[in-house]
C-alpha cells in the first residue's frame, strides 16, 4: 500500500472514547495508521478529563476536537479503510455507503463520562477505557493488514 491505512472512530459525542482511541493510534501506530474520530452528536468541546489522562499518559492530544461523522464521507474526506463505532448510538446510527467500503466493527466501551464518584473514580473510569483502548489496538496494530490490500478496493 502507497499510503498509511485510514481509520475512523465514532462514538456519540466525539469526547472522549473516540478521541481516545484516536490517541493511541496515532501514537502507536507508526505512521502506518492515519486515526481519525467523529460523533453521531458530537458537542462542542473534548472532554477535560479525557485530555488530562491521555497526557498524563503520554498520548499526543494536539488537535483533538470533535467532528460530526458526516466531515468523513465528502470528496475531500481521508480515505478510510477502518470504521469502528464504540458506542451503541454510533453502532444504531444508520450511516451511508462509506466511500471505499472500509472494514466496518463495533468495539463497544462504557461511555466514562458518565462515571460517578469522586475525583479519583471518574480518573479511573477514563484509564480503564484508556487501557480497553489500548489493548485492542495493540492486537488491531499488530495483525497483518497489509495482506487485506488486495480485497479492499
Amino acid at each position: 500500500m502507497d499510503r498509511p491505512f485510514g481509520i475512523l472512530f465514532i462514538s456519540r459525542r466525539n469526547s472522549a472514547r473516540s478521541l481516545m482511541a484516536e490517541a493511541v493510534v496515532r501514537k502507536l501506530g507508526e505512521g502506518k495508521f492515519n486515526a481519525y474520530s467523529a460523533g453521531v452528536e458530537p458537542t462542542p468541546e473534548v472532554d477535560l478529563l479525557a485530555l488530562d489522562i491521555l497526557r498524563q499518559t503520554g498520548y499526543p492530544t494536539e488537535g483533538l476536537r470533535p467532528k460530526h461523522w458526516q466531515a468523513f464521507v465528502g470528496g475531500d474526506a481521508p480515505v478510510l479503510d477502518f470504521i469502528f463505532t464504540l458506542s451503541a448510538t454510533a453502532a444504531a446510527h444508520a450511516f451511508p455507503d462509506w466511500p471505499g467500503k472500509p472494514v466496518a466493527a463495533q468495539w463497544r466501551y462504557p461511555d466514562p463520562t458518565k462515571a460517578e464518584g469522586d475525583d479519583w473514580q471518574r480518573r479511573r473510569a477514563y484509564s480503564r477505557v484508556l487501557s480497553a483502548l489500548e489493548r485492542q489496538m495493540r492486537i488491531f496494530l499488530a495483525l497483518p493488514i497489509a495482506s487485506l490490500e488486495p480485497h479492499s478496493s
